[in-house]
C-alpha cells in the first residue's frame, strides 16, 4: 500500500505530495511519454493541454498493460519546454490531471528544458509506479 507523506513542517502542497511511502509490491518504471500517437507521430502540436492529456493517456496504457492503475504511480517527473505556457494553462491541465488521478497526488517535479527529443513535443512525463497486488 502507498502512503502519502506531507510533513506539517513543510508548506502544504498543492497538486503534489512531498513523498510517498511504498510497502513492497511490483515496481514499474515508466519511460517518458510525449503526445505521440500509435503511428509514432507527435499530435496536438502547439497545444500543451492536449499534449498533457495524450502523454497521460500513454502512461495509462502502459500501466494497464502491466495490470496497474494511475493511482499506483508514486513519482512523476514532468518536463516542459515553456513553464510559462504550462502555468498559463494550469487550470485546464489540472482538470485533465484529475480525470486520470482524481484527488490522488504522487510526489512530482516539474522541470523546464530547452528542448525535447521529438520536434513538436511541448511536454514529456515519466514516472514510477508501485503496484500492491
Amino acid at each position: 500500500m502507498n502512503k502519502i507523506i506531507n510533513p506539517k513542517s513543510l508548506v502544504v502542497p498543492s497538486g503534489y505530495s512531498h513523498g510517498v511511502e511504498s510497502s513492497g509490491g511490483r515496481t514499474i518504471y515508466l519511460a517518458g511519454q510525449i503526445s505521440m500517437d500509435r503511428q509514432g507521430a507527435v499530435v496536438h502540436e502547439g497545444d500543451i493541454v492536449k499534449q498533457f492529456d495524450q502523454a497521460l493517456n500513454n502512461l495509462q496504457e502502459t500501466l494497464r498493460a502491466g495490470n496497474a492503475e494511475m493511482t499506483d504511480i508514486v513519482k512523476l517527473l514532468i518536463f516542459v519546454k515553456d513553464k510559462r505556457m504550462y502555468q498559463k494553462h494550469l487550470r485546464e491541465i489540472g482538470a485533465v490531471y484529475r480525470s486520470y488521478f482524481g484527488k490522488y497526488f504522487p510526489s512530482m517535479s516539474l522541470v523546464e528544458v530547452s528542448s525535447l527529443f521529438e520536434d513538436g513535443a511541448l511536454i514529456e512525463i515519466e514516472g514510477i509506479a508501485v503496484v500492491n497486488d
